[in-house]
């Protein structure tokens, strides 16, 4: 694959992270949508990336990018404009790190508002693997299951105006972690969860400390334990980046393998070109080490449902605010809606981002060993929460979600 320059905010910093799919389109067109020069600009199409959770690679193959201005037409009504891919090209995801973009085309495209936008993606085949992941310590590609829905193009959930003689900008961040769905019988599916974030680069930096980079470190951008970004440090410099996050205030949540939970709490990006930083190469944030214990179970949904899945995740509250996600999961339908979650027993870290002076102090939250929430949730269907204390051993819990 051709090797795209990271972004750099100094003549040293090389931005890299770990797993998300997105893609940019630009777009400008012409008043009467008559494709000439005076009426009709270009739409321009790029990818980006994400930590995907326990792979060392996630390939997709992608065909095509279409757009049309009716949100219900079909695939094989007339009135799209494509930007198609010949060859197809075959990309890991976890090239594109930390806010690299990789080009896929253009085309022009008329003036108008638009409604609908998908993300085509070759199918598997007997000549060789389309989609596929690699375990991480494994050297073997094992196919990523992509439904003929997915085939025919990702539905992209947004809307945008091209204005004649304009340019538009969107990038869509395809979430790995949430969209490739273990099954018990080894098999893993695709199941995009894709969304619309600021082309313009800003975000959170930081550094953690470089003994911990064998432990998976993954570090999430957070509000209301909703994750809105996620990242992984450079497996060299333990430099981590929270790409293109709209304006508001984040906590920072930091977890790895075997180590306590660590959050920074109040992170605020004030604009859409702002890029905060947590810690630096001096102020590098670590977490002690802790025991892990499970949570596990099944998450069902009764009715049972074709479109959606059940994801399983493990909160923590401090005090009266914040609460974050420590881990999630989607649960697996096809195994009874079978879910583990393994989370450290250890107290949390928990500092105030505040003014920003650095370094930031973590201290230790007593009385918060081993305590979660643990909530199961899906698209129509009612969200169930239990207490779970696994300080001394591990727990089990059973949901049934009803709309």
């Amino acid at each position: 694959m051709k090797n795209i320059k990271p972004f750099s905010s100094s003549k040293s910093r090389t931005w890299m992270t770990a797993s998300v799919l997105a893609a940019l389109v630009a777009g400008c067109g012409g008043g009467d949508g008559d494709g000439g020069s005076s009426t009709s600009g270009t739409l321009g199409v790029s990818l980006t990336d994400a930590p995907a959770c326990g792979f060392d690679e996630v390939n997709v193959t992608v065909t095509k990018v279409r757009v049309h201005q009716s949100s219900s037409a079909g695939e094989n009504d007339g009135g799209w404009t494509d930007i198609t891919l010949s060859p197809a090209k075959k990309i890991n995801l976890l090239d594109l790190n930390n806010g690299v973009l990789m080009p896929l085309g253009e085309t022009p495209l008329a003036a108008g508002h638009y409604s609908q936008l998908r993300l085509v993606l070759d199918p598997n085949t007997s000549n060789g693997l389309a989609n596929s992941i690699v375990l991480v310590g494994s050297n073997t590609e094992t196919p990523l299951v992509t439904p003929s829905a997915v085939q025919s193009g990702i539905k992209l959930v947004n809307e945008f105006d091209v204005a004649s003689g304009q340019r538009v900008d969107l990038l869509m961040d395809f979430d790995a972690c949430k969209s490739i769905v273990q099954r018990g019988n080894g098999v893993y599916a695709l199941k995009p969860v894709i969304r619309v974030v600021p082309f313009v680069l800003n975000g959170i930096n930081g550094f953690v400390d470089t003994t911990m980079l064998s432990s998976g470190v993954m570090v999430t951008a957070q509000q209301n334990g909703v994750i809105v970004q996620t990242t992984a440090p450079n497996t060299t410099t333990g430099e981590f980046f929270l790409a293109r996050l709209p304006a508001g205030s984040y906590d920072v949540v930091l977890t790895a393998n075997g180590r306590s939970t660590a959050v920074i709490a109040g992170v605020l990006v004030a604009t859409e070109t702002s890029v905060v930083p947590v810690s630096n190469t001096v102020t590098r944030i670590t977490m002690p080490t802790s025991l892990n214990r499970t949570v596990s179970g099944t998450a069902v949904l009764n009715p049972v449902s074709t479109t959606e899945l059940a994801y399983v995740a493990a909160k923590q509250t401090f005090g009266s605010a914040p609460t974050v996600t420590v881990k999630s999961m989607a649960a697996d339908d096809l195994n009874g809606g079978a879910y583990s979650l393994s989370l450290p027993i250890g107290e949390p870290l928990l500092g105030q981002f505040g003014t920003g002076i650095l370094p930031i102090a973590l201290p230790m939250q007593l009385g918060m060993a081993g305590q979660y929430s643990v909530a199961a949730s899906a698209t129509g269907y009612q969200t169930q929460s239990f207490t779970k204390n696994i300080s001394v051993a591990n727990a089990t819990q059973d949901f049934v979600l009803v709309p």
